[in-house]
């Protein structure tokens, strides 16, 4: 990828016409799109735009602006870093569906986080090429002059009613041109539009194994209807990727506007969900029970959910994590974080929660001590429960290196054996 076509910012950070080769006409492309999608990735400003908590990658008429999240309070913080702690986040979220990338397979050197989906994908299907593209029988319509097949009488009668040599049959083929294909062959088709590195030579060779194939266009419901079979089920990781490309893929937004592909990320919900999967892949699961988004009811028709949920069988306690991607003092939560701290404790019998924030070097305060006592059944009748909440932080790094996930849930854990 041309650095000069490459531009790497952070969240909530500004970006204008002027910066690299950021122009008026990508600033009205990414102005459009955000209208279109309820104004939520970024906020427009005087000759350019704000982003916010979204975070990942656009590529908007050839020029890719990579959004990296950040939590330190550095002037020139490290982008490669930082660059790094999103790469293993989307790929322990799954957001990178792909086994292959590991941790290892993450340090290689990429310039934005497209090239490593666009390099996976590239990599899948040259292996399905060099095993051979499977066959498939689909149902085809058609004029004929032998019959063969189902004759479709209501259609041969309008088509053929001059030409009585001919046949308008329903039959079935077995080829290489069927639906998983022809995904294929619309996503390589996008890449050859996006794409300028050394990756562009892959591409046009990966398309000549597709030239003779039906051109489609895909969306959405066509993805949801698709099923995998024995033969197939090999597809399902380019699939995935196809999938991602083609549906964040905007050809024409407008005349004469440059056309894109966008992967964004709210950092909130991927900061729960990293917290959620790394508890899930290491916490001791013959002490400890976890769940996400647990539902209860709460007012009417109304209900309310906590991030994450963690029992502790050993002792029979309920824990409350609620995680939080912003940056706040220790000793300091929002009114409307405590209150809705309090309402977890209350509605899930939990002695202790934490709210959970990204860590640049504040230090988590004691468990605050909320003075409602609520009262509990127990075998010798009712009686008050303590209720606390304290403020935690986690910092996903450590000096320019990634923290290890075990670490990171061991550290989680350990908040709640704080004194109370």
């Amino acid at each position: 990828m041309n650095s000069k076509n490459f531009i790497q910012v952070f969240e909530y950070q500004k970006l204008k016409v002027g910066t690299g080769n950021f122009t008026e006409n990508h600033l009205k492309t990414l102005v459009q799109f955000n209208e279109k999608n309820g104004n939520k990735y970024f906020i427009p400003i005087y000759n350019g735009v704000q982003f916010n908590s979204y975070v990942g990658v656009v590529n908007v008429g050839g020029l890719t602006i990579e959004i990296l999240p950040k939590s330190d309070k550095s002037e020139t913080p490290n982008k490669k870093l930082w660059q790094s702690v999103l790469l293993n986040m989307l790929r322990v979220c799954k957001h990178i569906q792909v086994d292959t990338v590991s941790e290892t397979g993450l340090k290689k050197k990429h310039n934005s986080i497209l090239e490593v989906y666009f390099e996976i994908f590239l990599n899948e299907i040259e292996q399905l090429v060099k095993k051979g593209l499977i066959k498939k029988y689909k149902r085809v319509e058609n004029n004929q002059l032998a019959l063969k097949g189902k004759l479709i009488f209501s259609k041969n009668i309008s088509k053929n009613l001059i030409h009585k040599e001919r046949f308008y049959c329903e039959h079935q083929i077995y080829n290489k041109d069927h639906q998983v294909h022809q995904i294929l062959f619309q996503a390589l088709s996008i890449l050859d539009t996006l794409v300028t590195n050394n990756l562009k030579d892959k591409v046009k060779r990966l398309l000549y194994e597709f030239n003779e194939f039906t051109v489609k266009d895909f969306n959405s419901k066509d993805f949801e209807n698709i099923k995998t079979d024995r033969k197939s089920k090999i597809y399902e990781k380019s699939l995935d990727i196809s999938k991602m490309i083609i549906l964040n893929y905007s050809p024409n937004l407008n005349s004469g506007h440059d056309q894109m592909l966008t992967l964004l990320f709210d950092m909130n919900k991927l900061w729960e969900e990293y917290i959620y999967r790394i508890l899930q892949k290491h916490i001791d699961f013959n002490r400890y029970e976890i769940s996400a988004q647990s539902q209860n009811k709460f007012w009417e028709h109304k209900t309310i959910r906590p991030d994450i949920i963690i029992r502790d069988l050993k002792y029979e306690e309920t824990f409350v994590i609620d995680t939080k991607w912003k940056i706040v003092d220790s000793n300091n939560p929002s009114d409307d974080d405590l209150k809705q701290m309090f309402s977890y404790n209350l509605l899930w019998e939990s002695k202790k929660s934490i709210l959970l924030y990204p860590k640049i070097d504040q230090i988590d305060s004691k468990f605050g001590y909320f003075h409602h006592q609520p009262y509990r059944e127990f075998e010798n009748g009712f009686k008050t429960v303590e209720n606390y909440c304290k403020v935690g932080f986690l910092s996903l790094v450590e000096g320019n290196e990634l923290r290890d996930s075990e670490v990171l849930v061991e550290e989680v854990m350990g908040k709640f054996e704080s004194v109370v």
